[in-house]
């Protein structure tokens, strides 16, 4: 776990997230305007059932490539918002509806939008 790129950490959640949902899976750099963390990551399903497959393949997928346990999840049971908390990357699984009531994109839609689809994290080269 030591040699895990921390920066590559935004990257291993969308791509797992990616594999489960067709929505899409927005990465926001809010590092400048919010100081408990640096990125989120929010994605959605269509069902509680499709928001916690979301949830589990994002915690195999950083498990696999050797980066941290979450410090915190939170919302699994009712799975109308998962939120998994990285320390420096916070995640949000959100079901359709809880997404379009929340719209955080259009909330912190001053922030720059990271490209995840086309970087390459450590270890992929």
């Amino acid at each position: 776990m030591s040699d895990f790129d921390h920066t590559s950490l935004p990257i291993v959640v969308a791509r797992a997230a990616a594999t489960k949902t067709d929505r899409p899976t927005v990465v926001l750099d809010v590092g400048e305007v919010l100081s408990i963390c640096g990125r989120f990551v929010i994605t959605s399903g269509g069902s509680d059932r499709q928001v916690r497959a979301i949830a589990e393949a994002v915690e195999e997928a950083v498990t696999a490539a050797g980066g941290p346990k979450p410090l915190r999840v939170e919302g699994v049971d009712d799975a109308s918002w998962v939120l998994i908390d990285y320390g420096d990357v916070i995640v949000h699984v959100m079901d359709d509806e809880s997404r379009a009531f929340y719209d955080l994109e259009r909330l912190w839609r001053d922030v720059p939008e990271v490209d995840w689809s086309a970087a390459v994290p450590q270890g992929d080269h």
